[in-house]
């Protein structure tokens, strides 16, 4: 997998408080999940925190819970959220609510582009979408974050549309925020690029 601080130009960014658990599990499964439907055409992913300790590597079980699902996070390496991390995104997801805010606090003018990761798949699973034919230029990605943005008419974040942190919980407690977590990615490729949901959870 790739360090994602070898891609700065990231067309989507994941935010979670300290980058070594929930958003290194986004950033490899949504990864994951848009390259098996897209290939060298899928939009680039990297994660980072709005505390992160730049180099510190991911939990060891976030690391185990994310390879049982078939995604390699070992070679991660944590950044610190900054500016040009934000500028740079097409598409900014956040683990709960804080983080959105988080993103708005540093760049204000991010926030039409700024989500939770459940609102943004409860905002594409709400109205049906045709299938698209992605390229690698920004065009496409653009327009459907431009249409989601819309279709949430303005709707603030809250602790509802939040992922559980689980920094301090058992394997097990990781394993069941990776499996969220991978529900919810493979759900939001599907809304973005599928015009199809992939109905196996729901966003609550």
């Amino acid at each position: 997998m790739l360090d994602s601080r070898l891609d700065p130009m990231a067309q989507v960014l994941l935010v979670c408080t300290g980058n070594i658990c929930r958003s290194p599990m986004a950033e490899g499964l949504l990864r994951s999940a848009l390259e098996r439907r897209l290939g060298d055409r899928a939009p680039r992913v990297a994660s980072a925190g709005t505390i992160a300790r730049d180099g510190a590597r991911a939990m060891p079980e976030a690391v185990e819970a994310a390879a049982e699902l078939g995604v390699d996070i070992s070679r991660h390496s944590a950044r610190r959220l900054r500016r040009e991390h934000i500028r740079d995104a097409v598409l900014i997801v956040g683990m709960a609510a804080e983080h959105r805010q988080d993103v708005r606090a540093l760049v204000p003018e991010a926030e039409a582009r700024t989500f939770t990761l459940k609102e943004l798949v409860r905002v594409l699973e709400a109205t049906d979408r045709r299938p698209m034919n992605a390229t690698r230029d920004d065009g496409f990605l653009a327009g459907a974050v431009a249409d989601a943005n819309r279709r949430r008419a303005g709707s603030p974040a809250t602790a509802e549309d939040d992922v559980m942190d689980p920094l301090g919980l058992s394997l097990h407690g990781y394993r069941a925020v990776a499996s969220e977590v991978g529900d919810l990615c493979e759900r939001l490729a599907g809304g973005l690029y599928d015009g199809s949901h992939v109905a196996s959870g729901r966003v609550d």
